[in-house]
């Protein structure tokens, strides 16, 4: 029986590790922290993506759309909570209507059930929402993922997992055609790898000995929560025509499983990867991010004003009030009190392109995800799926 050691336990590393188990191998999952899904799986926004944005044909266009039932009906069967709400994508002004029908349009070439509707048809789903056009979207939906996490543990206990957390990678190396990783108190040996180490991704494929051509850099995105005297304001959920330059989806509203309605989240440079405010800082991180091409390349590109923006918006409730306001006109800064934040793991290439897509690199024995942003929560079934077939 093949021994199969993946790094990570996220909502990648236990969906692979699950699906490597159901086809006989022998899995080894090693997480640093103290419990599951602590870090991007744990801060995100919960929403179960249709699939709309993304190039057609790319990774993240095939897998949200198979992604989106996948997770859907693995969360019905497993008791995990779910509710497939639809969303609006609304253009604000006129200028905005074109990038709505290109959307629209790229929901269609990816198979994403979408129809562009009237303002009058918008309000007949959100009351108070200001459009001049809008886009409906049947298949979005709000989940629980660290609910998903915990299914998951729970049946790769049932498969006979090893499932050990409080154990870091420190040291990984090949030798007589095996894997060798050190955790500080024991050397484990398996037959492959499988690196899902989300923000310390990168770090952990240069340990294994590769040359990924991407770097990590943290963005930290910030949310804020309706007061519940104005939760009734948003009944599903809320989005902007996003920048087709950015893979950031923009502000927006959502309505969460528990009635609760979330606002967010901006994008800021995190100054640790694992920064979920700006007081936490790390030298290290900062100096790997600085020391970076590409970021030099990228803050030419959008520093001005698009993340001057951004750092406005995150300081200030009265700035993110008001990119809110121009959705639902009736949120107020009065309305807004801070929630929780999360910290993306986005890939940048030397010359300051930020990887759209999802991104893989294998070596003999060997499987590093390098960039799996959003969507890959709602893909991780999808996601799990290929890595097991490329190991």
């Amino acid at each position: 029986m093949r021994h199969v050691l993946v790094i990570g336990g996220g909502i990648l590393g236990l969906a692979t590790a699950h699906e490597l188990a159901a086809r006989g191998d022998r899995v080894t999952v090693l997480e640093k922290e103290d419990g599951w899904a602590r870090h991007q799986t744990g801060h995100n926004s919960n929403v179960v993506h249709a699939g709309l944005y993304y190039a057609p044909g790319s990774f993240k266009a095939r897998m949200s759309v198979a992604g989106n039932k996948s997770i859907v009906d693995f969360a019905l069967a497993n008791g995990v909570p779910v509710a497939v709400c639809g969303k609006l994508v609304v253009a604000t002004s006129d200028a905005e209507v074109p990038a709505l029908r290109v959307l629209a349009e790229r929901a269609a070439a990816n198979g994403v059930p979408a129809r562009l509707v009237t303002p009058e048809e918008a309000r007949e789903w959100e009351p108070e929402v200001a459009c001049v056009a809008a886009l409906r979207v049947e298949t979005t939906g709000i989940i629980d993922f660290p609910a998903v996490c915990a299914a998951l543990v729970r049946l790769l206990t049932d498969q006979g997992a090893d499932l050990r957390l409080n154990t870091p990678a420190l040291g990984i190396r090949t030798r007589g055609g095996r894997v060798e990783v050190a955790t500080g108190s024991e050397v484990l040996r398996a037959d492959a790898l499988v690196n899902c180490a989300g923000l310390h991704s990168d770090r952990v494929a240069r340990m294994a000995g590769l040359a990924p051509k991407a770097r990590i850099v943290p963005f930290r995105g910030e949310y804020y929560e309706l007061r519940p005297r104005a939760a009734h304001l948003v009944r599903g959920l809320i989005y902007p025509v996003p920048d087709a330059t950015l893979p950031f989806l923009g502000v927006h509203l959502t309505r969460m499983l528990d009635g609760s309605v979330h606002a967010g989240p901006n994008a800021v440079l995190a100054l640790r990867r694992e920064g979920y405010r700006w007081a936490d800082v790390s030298a290290a991180d900062l100096l790997d991010t600085v020391r970076f091409p590409g970021t030099w390349r990228l803050a030419r590109r959008y520093a001005y004003p698009v993340g001057l923006d951004e750092v406005r918006r995150s300081l200030s409730r009265r700035r993110f009030a008001a990119s809110l306001a121009k959705l639902v006109p009736a949120v107020t800064e009065a309305d807004i009190v801070a929630s929780g934040s999360g910290v993306r793991a986005q890939a940048l290439l030397p010359d300051g392109t930020l990887v759209q897509d999802f991104l893989i690199e294998s070596a003999p024995g060997q499987v590093h995800v390098l960039n799996a942003p959003s969507p890959a929560a709602t893909c991780a079934l999808e996601i799990g799926r290929h890595i097991a077939s490329l190991v």
